[in-house]
């Protein structure tokens, strides 16, 4: 039997298509081997990337010059080698149809020197390391002149985006309001109180909960648009990574480790997405971070509508996350 589940406070939907509902299959082994002494982004060979714009090392943030690389780093920020947008971008000519220049930034953040090493893999120490690192970056590109917001997300597998497979991140800053986010502001403000907190009391102890730790609830959506969706959410109202304390950056790191952990134990090597949603200067936004797994690929039913077919409900979805065979 299939429902029609709707946004829980936008004029959004998806199709739960229940009777459909399997427990996947992993995918294939793509049998290539990992070679280290070709990465770039690994360590020791800084000399094959962009100088960098902050490396973590020891508790200090340094920087490249181009006398000197910093060896021996935790995490290193270079400027994309083929960025999407660039602070150089040059005027456009008038075209008749509205424009702007490819103004913007476009920053990799690789995560760890090791190329074996990834985020479900990472020490309470390498998880930190890697929140400040985001918190730093995404509050020094949202103070640039002409930047309205910075999308921080990570891509990992191939499925998902990812041309390298040494895990990073991505961080580009650009000159506009992402409409999704202008969509979901907009929806806000015409409430008393904010959605997102309302979501977690509603979801808090219930069958759609996957997880919790001091800070942090993370869930598989009602009107969860992929099979195995999450979305973390700060218990306390919160809009910008900017307000973190460390140990927030803590449990957030927690709960993004937990999530990878569970879907990679159910489906192994599983491609995904995290992505960030915050904004800064809107106190009755709520920061979230949601994990959307590459399990299909949008056909033209889900084109056509913006209407996607989930075949695994999110109550399905959270007892094969919590009890895989």
């Amino acid at each position: 039997m299939s429902e029609i589940r709707k946004h829980y406070f936008l004029d959004e939907y998806c199709i739960i298509a229940s009777g459909r509902a399997k427990r996947p299959s992993a995918p294939k082994a793509c049998g290539e081997e990992i070679k280290t002494d070709s990465c770039v982004f690994c360590g020791g060979h800084e000399d094959q990337t962009p100088p960098a714009q902050a490396v973590y090392k020891d508790g200090k943030i340094l920087k490249d010059t181009d006398e000197k690389l910093v060896k021996d780093w935790q995490v290193r920020c270079i400027p994309n080698l083929y960025p999407a947008l660039s602070p150089d971008a040059k005027e456009i000519q008038d075209s008749g149809f509205e424009v702007q220049k490819g103004y913007g930034y476009h920053e990799v953040i690789i995560e760890n020197p090791s190329h074996e090493n990834r985020i479900n893999l990472f020490s309470d120490e390498e998880l930190l390391l890697l929140m400040k690192a985001y918190r730093d970056r995404v509050m020094h590109y949202q103070s640039q002149e002409g930047v309205e917001y910075v999308s921080l997300f990570k891509n990992w597998g191939k499925k998902a985006g990812a041309s390298l497979e040494h895990t990073h991140s991505q961080l580009i800053a650009v000159p506009l309001m992402p409409p999704s986010l202008a969509k979901e502001k907009k929806a806000i403000s015409e409430m008393n109180s904010c959605p997102y907190c309302r979501i977690i009391e509603k979801e808090s102890g219930k069958e759609r909960q996957v997880y919790e730790n001091d800070d942090f609830i993370l869930i598989a959506p009602y009107c969860s648009k992929n099979q195995y969706e999450m979305w973390m959410l700060p218990k306390k109202h919160v809009n910008h990574i900017s307000a973190f304390t460390d140990e927030m950056l803590m449990s957030l790191g927690d709960c993004i480790q937990t999530a990878v952990k569970l879907l990679d134990r159910t489906i192994p090597e599983l491609a995904y997405n995290y992505m960030f949603f915050q904004i800064e200067h809107d106190l009755s936004y709520h920061f979230n971070v949601r994990i959307v797994p590459i399990t299909s690929i949008a056909a033209g039913f889900e084109k056509n509508t913006d209407i996607y077919i989930n075949s695994v409900p999110p109550e399905i979805a959270v007892e094969h996350l919590l009890n895989p065979e």
